[in-house]
């Protein structure tokens, strides 16, 4: 009878080990570059325990201009919220006023100066920015999130630091999205964390993994957050240079949002 139990303990622990890659279809290198960074950050529940959060954004294209908001999400629903005192670029440009989007249970709202927006490109601009903005924030605690597909690529040396790359491609028949991003994760092996990616952006026509990230962590209330990303793109010689830099600052988690603070009238 011990035999058989522990025989059927084997099957179930390899089951669960089956089920789990391939939940992400990670292979074993990456699994375990995923599962070491979830050691260092605490996954995604760590960073649901905080309910929510607000933050100031500043998405800073140089010359082209900025936008400027106070960012709310609710981790739990992936509710969103955000108000714009400048928006030069993602949010109505060439307009003057506070702007503020809302996403609550699928539903994009924008106003300008407090008047309804109904304009189906800056809806759809509203429904884009609620999601990758979220996504931006959270990105390092979802990795993995149902349908991601994981290939390890090798190392690459980057500076004095050698990198394992991993292809990162999402399952369409999952995410249920016509387009999904591509990236292509830099991990370091002394703090486990991702340190850049490379990413494409396919709403905006870049179907390839040719944009580049590089983050800078800060740990605020036990979280580690990408407070400072820079971005890059490749000019015409092939190389890469500075495009923004996005900034989150003054983070607070559990501030007591409800989704229904979200919604605009």
């Amino acid at each position: 009878m011990k035999s058989q139990t522990k025989s059927l303990a084997s099957i179930l622990v390899a089951l669960v080990i089956t089920f789990s890659i391939h939940a992400q279809n990670a292979d074993a290198k990456s699994a375990a570059l995923l599962d070491a960074l979830v050691a260092v950050n605490g996954g995604y529940q760590t960073l649901a325990a905080k309910k929510d959060v607000q933050f100031n954004y500043v998405y800073d294209n140089f010359d082209k201009g900025k936008d400027v908001s106070t960012e709310r999400h609710i981790f739990h629903g992936e509710h969103s919220w955000a108000s714009y005192g400048q928006h030069d670029l993602n949010v109505m440009p060439g307009t003057q006023g506070t702007a503020i989007q809302s996403y609550v249970d699928n539903k994009p709202a924008l106003t300008l100066d407090g008047k309804a927006i109904t304009d189906e490109k800056a809806i759809g601009g509203t429904v884009f920015l609620r999601k990758v903005n979220f996504y931006w924030f959270t990105m390092m605690y979802k990795l993995k999130d149902p349908g991601a597909n994981y290939n390890y690529l090798g190392t690459e040396k980057v500076g004095d630091i050698t990198y394992d790359k991993v292809s990162l491609k999402y399952d369409a028949d999952i995410t249920k999205k016509e387009n999904n991003d591509e990236y292509i994760l830099y991990f370091n092996p002394n703090t486990h964390l991702v340190d850049q990616f490379y990413f494409s952006l396919p709403d905006w026509g870049i179907d390839m993994p040719i944009l580049k990230m590089t983050l800078a962590y800060e740990k605020v209330d036990g979280i580690l957050v990408s407070t400072v990303r820079k971005g890059f793109m490749p000019n015409e010689k092939g190389a890469y240079v500075p495009i923004g830099v996005y900034t989150f600052s003054q983070i607070k988690f559990n501030n007591g949002f409800k989704k229904e603070d979200f919604i605009l009238n």
